[in-house]
């Protein structure tokens, strides 16, 4: 997460949508008061120790709201990005495995044991992404939402929007792996969308 008192924008970094990318451009405009929370490729922390104790960078807006303060989080444009929930999903089962490499010669038999298996619903990344930027109610708290599918413009609108001048994003701790959909059978497809059903919903993807 970013909070930029310069430009007046929170950004929450939703886990496998190219968060370091946008971290990375986002830096460069940062003002000396602005406040970061990450613990990939660099190690800062949020003042307030309900969040900092997190230990990770992925904090959700409902998280936020209480400490921020209801007047600065309502006068702050407040963004992310999301993904398809099935490209997102074969994105996080490749980098769960990486180290054994387990995705790489049996995708589908990961794909199972997350899904049907040992689903690892206490792990930040396998979150749904709606639960970063929806309150407990289920209302919008982003007022804007970019797409992966389409970062370099998302961006570009979003750098308009807060005073940031467009730049090439770079692309940082992307997982490898073909064309999601080569991954799927009918079963599999069946899983992520009950698993991911408000995603799907909300942001409006489809297989």
């Amino acid at each position: 997460m970013i909070i930029s008192h310069r430009h007046r924008f929170v950004f929450t970094a939703i886990p496998k949508t190219g968060t370091h990318s946008v971290r990375q451009a986002l830096r460069e405009h940062l003002g000396p008061d602005d406040l970061e929370q990450v613990r990939l490729f660099v190690e800062k922390r949020l003042p307030w120790p309900e969040l900092a104790r997190l230990g990770h960078g992925h904090i959700s807006l409902a998280e936020l709201r209480p400490v921020l303060g209801e007047e600065m989080f309502g006068g702050y444009f407040k963004f992310a990005f999301v993904r398809n929930p099935f490209e997102r999903f074969v994105s996080y089962c490749a980098f769960a495995t990486s180290q054994q490499g387990t995705f790489d010669h049996d995708p589908q038999g990961v794909m199972r044991h997350f899904l049907f298996v040992a689903p690892p619903h206490h792990h930040i990344v396998f979150r749904p992404q709606h639960s970063f930027v929806c309150a407990p109610d289920g209302t919008l708290l982003a007022d804007q939402l970019g797409r992966v599918e389409e970062m370099q413009a998302g961006y570009d609108a979003i750098g308009e929007r807060i005073g940031i001048p467009s730049a090439p994003l770079g692309r940082a701790n992307s997982s490898k792996h073909a064309d999601y959909r080569s991954y799927y059978d009918q079963q599999l497809k069946d899983g992520v969308a009950r698993l991911y059903a408000r995603d799907l919903e909300l942001f409006g993807y489809e297989f």
